[in-house]
This record gives structure tokens, sequence and C-alpha cells, in this order.
């Protein structure tokens, strides 16, 4: 560990899954006013819940509850067919007010920080790049954290995360809430692939709407509408093509 790392124990907290190995990485905005009343929320007992680290806006990391525990971060979610995501996760907690506090930038010494504590994580758990993931990724209809201004490219240059380089947004057809067909169901069943909780029944439905807002926040930033355009679907097939080669 190349970083200093205080300690402030939460007791929210509980055994994983007897055999279940942590191999997701989830990263979250605080969504919070303050570092202080975010670290203070997240080792209240009577809040039950938790991270195993947080980092601050300084790029001071707190770990509070140890890697082989199951802290209390992720809440209802799904992803790749599982729906435990705290059993077999590592959760980040990014000090940050989130969309509900103006969207503030992370500052370089806090995404340093995460860089560092991403790969001091990694370098023990054999996590997939396609498993980095952000709170809305596994929760998409009720989470935006760590929101589209997070900086997931400069983490997967230095092998934290998969990243393709978002597809142009240009005009053209695209796929939106209602549209029903093949090329819907085929379109979800991308997502799916992937790993996103969405069932294929070849319907754009609110669902399909959430999933798609997550996916551009995550890798196709410039343009969160929940409208499948020819940026989004085209990204998508390279990210899916990328996630086969890296695993």
């Amino acid at each position: 560990m190349n970083f200093r790392c205080d300690e402030r124990l939460s007791p929210n907290f509980n055994e994983r899954p007897e055999g279940c190995a942590a191999d997701i990485l989830l990263l979250h905005y605080t969504g919070m006013a303050s570092a202080e009343a975010a670290l203070d929320r997240l080792c209240d007992a009577d809040a039950k819940v938790s991270a195993h680290y947080f980092v601050d806006e300084s790029g001071r990391v707190t770990r509070m509850v140890p890697e082989h525990l199951r802290a209390w971060h992720a809440g209802v979610g799904r992803w790749a067919g599982e729906s435990d995501i705290n059993g077999r996760s590592i959760g980040i907690e990014i000090a940050n007010g989130g969309h509900d506090f103006g969207s503030p930038p992370y500052p370089d010494v806090q995404m340093a920080a995460v860089e560092a504590l991403c790969l001091d994580i990694l370098s023990r758990h054999p996590i997939p790049p396609a498993r980095v993931l952000g709170h809305s990724d596994i929760a998409p209809e009720r989470k935006a954290d760590p929101g589209e201004w997070f900086d997931w490219a400069r983490l997967a240059r230095v092998g934290v995360g998969l990243w393709v380089e978002p597809e142009p947004i240009v005009g053209g057809p695209s796929l939106a809430p209602g549209d029903r067909g093949d090329t819907v169901a085929e379109f979800q069943f991308l997502l799916a692939s992937y790993g996103y909780g969405l069932e294929v029944l070849g319907h754009y439905d609110a669902a399909t709407q959430d999933v798609v807002t997550a996916f551009q926040r995550h890798f196709r930033p410039a343009k969160v509408d929940g409208v499948a355009d020819l940026s989004t679907v085209a990204t998508l097939r390279r990210l899916v093509a990328a996630a086969r080669i890296s695993a």
C-alpha cells in the first residue's frame, strides 16, 4: 500500500456468504453536503450503511470494514444474475456532493487516491475489469452514482476497470421508450450479456430506459438521456467485445 490509510471501523457489517469471494469492485459517491457528515453516517450503527473504504476530497483514505467482511453499501441491486452484491463486492465511498449538491468535480488529488486504492485492492483480488462498476450500474432504477462526471477513463488508463472510447454522437435512428421488436430485444440482450440486470422482452420499457441511462453515465457520459442512439449502441457493442477479450 503506497498511500496513507487511516482506520475508523464501522459497526455495520456481517460475514460474507460461505465460499463467496469478492469479485466486484463497486464505486459510489456519498451524495452528502460534507465528507465529515458522510463518514459519520457510514460509521453510525443506526444508519445501517457502510463501505470498506472512504476517500475524502483531500485524498485521505479511511478503512471502515476489513475486506474479508461484508460491508453494507450496495443495497438492492443486480449484476450478471447475482443479487447479493454486498456479499461479493468491495465498496469504496468517494466524498462528493453528487447530483443533489451541484455535481461538483472530483479533485485530482482525490482521483489519484482512488486510483491507488483500487490498484491496491486489485493486487489482492482477481476482479475482472468488467466487474469494476458504479453503484448506478447495479441499481439503475434508484442510483446515479458516482455520476457521469466521474473519470472512468482515467482509472482504465492505469488498469482499473474496462473502458472503450465512446463512439461520436451523430444523428440517425435510435431506440427509445415505447419501441418494440427484435431490434430492441437484441439491444437488451447486449446489455444483459455485459451484466446489467435487464430482461430481454423486446419492449423498450422503463427498466430499459433506466439501464441505458446508467450505461451512458458510465460509458457514454457526453449525453445521458436514456435513449439508445447510434453512439450508445455502437459503444455497447465495442464494450461487450472488449469484455470478452479481457475476461
